[in-house]
């Protein structure tokens, strides 16, 4: 397993981390859209993450998140002195798996699936492990995306990723423009369940309730 971060870039892996927090968080958002409102809900859990808590959107190398990966290719994995793949966007995937406690993925569904740049980011840390027994988390912006969280769960069971159910929720923003998802976001209630799945999600981490 890919563990050191290499030539990566320290505002790559910590620049928004927060000061030490106690749990890291990679947050990873499988929709590519500029006004994505999965990512928007992941930014809004990052603004509203409890004390101790820090949540950063995984960006990638070129600002992209998992568009910047290539396709997986198993010829091109591991072919370097240390075992580790050559590519440095999938180098820099790993180490911001690594480096994070705990992953919160936001991910829209396509013809009752997962978005095919998710999957492939996911293909690439199969062998490699990096969300070995991670506590994960499941965000929806839309209830009609069961059929993708139902897929999506799935690879991360078989992956061997610690689903956190009670950490998993759904905000309704499917077809919300940037303003009105933005102001749904800003919802006491919204903004309070955000909260309380990062507080559920560190409590797994840290051993306090199981996952």
């Amino acid at each position: 397993m890919a563990g050191g971060d290499g030539d990566i870039p320290a505002r790559f892996l910590f620049g928004a981390w927060g000061k030490e927090p106690i749990m890291r968080v990679l947050a990873i958002s499988g929709s590519l859209r500029a006004a994505s409102t999965n990512s928007a809900l992941l930014r809004a859990a990052a603004a509203v993450a409890p004390e101790g808590v820090g949540v950063t959107l995984f960006a990638g190398l070129d600002g992209r998140g998992v568009g910047g990966l290539p396709l997986f290719n198993p010829d091109e994995d591991g072919d370097d002195e240390d075992g580790d793949p050559a590519l440095p966007t999938v180098r820099a995937f790993r180490a911001a798996l690594v480096a994070a406690d705990a992953v919160v993925i936001a991910c829209p569904e396509y013809a009752h699936g997962v978005p095919g740049a998710l999957k492939n980011a996911l293909d690439w840390v199969v062998a490699s492990g990096e969300l070995v027994d991670k506590p994960t988390a499941l965000l929806h912006a839309s209830p009609r995306s069961a059929y993708a969280r139902a897929a999506l769960a799935e690879v991360l069971t078989v992956m061997s990723a610690r689903l956190v159910e009670e950490a998993s929720v759904t905000i309704p923003l499917m077809g919300k423009t940037p303003d009105e998802a933005a102001a749904i976001l800003a919802r006491d209630d919204h903004r309070a369940a955000l909260r309380a799945a990062l507080s559920r999600l560190a409590m797994v981490r840290t051993g306090c309730a199981d996952g």
